[in-house]
């Protein structure tokens, strides 16, 4: 860490096991816990940040014995800046803070004046009974996700049964209106309207046709076809205009043809008044079915083509959520069989914890606490609450309301050493508040204990306590170049015994005070620390 408060530029490395971290009064110990809390997303105060530099830096590095490194290792790092706002990262990415909280949440457990995380959560104190009661919550989550996806299934299938047989009938009265047409193909409409031309004008047309059927034949050898006839004998026998003649004679066919187009038109187009009403009348049913299904006739063909899978689609779906209904009604049954199952299951073993918790803290100075687990709620009894009177007369509150600092952090301690899923790290700050004599070295002790299954780190005043430490490192305070700095200092058998001293008496130097320190190691470690 560096830049935080007197804190210029500091590393600690702890050791396995139980860490005591002792010093003077405003030695800075309080700001390497502040660090911690930062790492798991605490307030950042820029009032922390140390005069002339322009932020704060802490970073911790994580290890997980099982994986090793790199594979097991975390990195994690917050800034806190004098202007501007924080930062975070992890594994050397920036990440929101929240980010930050929820990855350190997992490695490290932070209990102080103000910061009790982890236990004092209704959701945490859920999974702690649970795994305390050695429940299979995988059964219930696997009960609950089979329940979950049949009625995503069920109202995925677009509403009740009521909903689907309205759209049901909706689309058999469009496919039946669009079929009675009987629409031959997409392209009806296009040669009714050359039909309907056709006979809207017949009269008009044949006498076009005959105009020019005039003009090709005419009377009197003076029609088109009989000039080119004189034109192609002029040519004859004439090597020279052959082509031309080839190409007179061409233009004749194609106009013999026309000719035999146009007397058809003349004699056979007759006035059909009926017929034409016909595809009027037609004509108008497809700009009804265009307004309604589709653009084009084309358009309403495909209309039609949908509303038939559609219809199969949903006849389907109605044999599926006949079928859905029974396999919901058994996942309900089997999921309030797993669910009533993993209730008794929590309201026999809460007070079984609750026993030994509260055993364990009458042990850690608070011998009129009671401590209570309520297990409330439908189903599975989810609402899981940790109850706590710290004192004689005081009634029983959530955990978090119902002790001072020091109080929380014992029954924090207490909690941990009854249950099994401690994080790698735990730190205890004012765990000793308000104890000494006996009940001190009962909390050194259970500090200890817990060192056998986690990485802890404790801040104590309390040489009793620090005594039980497999490790001491101290926090002092020096001066250079005008400023005041806080070092960390690992201390061997000889600096405990000094500091211990100090931490007894006052009085490092007193003879009396080290024989003191000395019991209270030998007491601990045996024969090991230096007379």
């Amino acid at each position: 860490m560096r830049d935080l408060g007197v804190i210029d530029d500091v590393t600690v490395t702890p050791a396995s096991g139980m860490t005591a971290l002792t010093g003077e009064t405003g030695a800075g110990k309080t700001l390497l816990v502040e660090a911690l809390g930062l790492l798991l997303g605490g307030r950042a105060d820029p009032s922390t940040v140390r005069a002339g530099a322009a932020e704060a830096l802490v970073e911790g590095r994580f290890v997980d014995p099982a994986a090793g490194e790199p594979a097991g290792e975390t990195l994690l790092a917050r800034s806190v800046a004098r202007e501007g706002r924080s930062k975070a990262w992890v594994d050397g990415r920036m990440v929101p803070i929240g980010a930050l909280a929820e990855v350190a949440g997992d490695l490290i457990e932070l209990h102080g004046q103000h910061q009790h995380r982890s236990l004092v959560h209704s959701d945490a104190q859920r999974r702690a009974l649970d795994l305390f009661a050695g429940i299979d919550l995988p059964l219930l989550g696997t009960a609950r996700q089979h329940l979950r996806r049949l009625t995503d299934e069920s109202e995925a299938l677009g509403g009740d049964a009521r909903q689907r047989a309205r759209e049901v009938e909706m689309l058999r009265y469009q496919i039946e209106e669009i079929e009675g047409a009987r629409i031959e193909d997409g392209d009806e409409d296009a040669r009714l309207e050359v039909e309907e031309d056709r006979l809207a004008a017949a009269g008009a047309h044949r006498e076009a046709a005959a105009r020019a059927l005039s003009a090709l034949t005419g009377s009197d050898d003076d029609g088109a076809l009989d000039r080119l006839a004189d034109a192609s004998a002029a040519l004859a026998g004439r090597e020279p205009l052959a082509a031309v003649d080839a190409r007179v004679r061409s233009s004749m066919g194609e106009l013999s043809d026309l000719a035999t187009e146009l007397r058809t038109v003349v004699e056979t187009w007759e006035d059909d008044p009926q017929r034409l009403e016909e595809i009027r009348t037609r004509r108008q049913l497809f700009r009804q079915l265009e307004r309604k299904y589709g653009a084009t006739l084309s358009g309403v063909l495909s209309f039609a083509g949908e509303a038939h899978r559609r219809l199969a689609a949903i006849d389907h779906e109605d044999r599926r959520a006949v079928a859905l209904d029974g396999e919901i009604g058994l996942a309900r049954s089997a999921l309030a069989q797993v669910e009533s199952k993993v209730a008794a299951a929590r309201r026999e073993a809460a007070p079984r914890l609750a026993r030994d918790v509260q055993s364990t803290l009458r042990g850690l100075a608070m011998g009129s606490a009671r401590f209570s687990i309520s297990v409330e709620g439908a189903g599975p009894a989810d609402d899981v609450t940790f109850e706590l009177a710290a004192n004689t007369g005081e009634p029983l509150q959530p955990l978090a309301k119902a002790a001072s600092g020091g109080e929380l952090s014992r029954a924090m301690l207490a909690l941990r050493l009854a249950l099994t899923d401690a994080p790698g790290v735990m730190v205890f700050d004012e765990v000793d508040a308000g104890v000494g004599g006996t009940a001190a070295i009962a909390v050194g002790a259970a500090l200890a204990d817990l060192g056998h299954h986690s990485q802890v780190l404790v801040v104590t005043h309390l040489a009793q306590v620090a005594a039980q430490a497999d490790h001491q490192l101290e926090v002092r305070k020096t001066e250079s170049a005008g400023r005041t700095h806080a070092v960390v200092v690992p201390l061997d058998d000889e600096g405990r015994v000094v500091e211990l001293s100090r931490m007894l008496s006052g009085r490092p130097d007193s003879a009396s005070a080290r024989r003191h320190a000395r019991e209270l190691l030998d007491g601990v470690h045996g024969a090991g620390v230096r007379k």
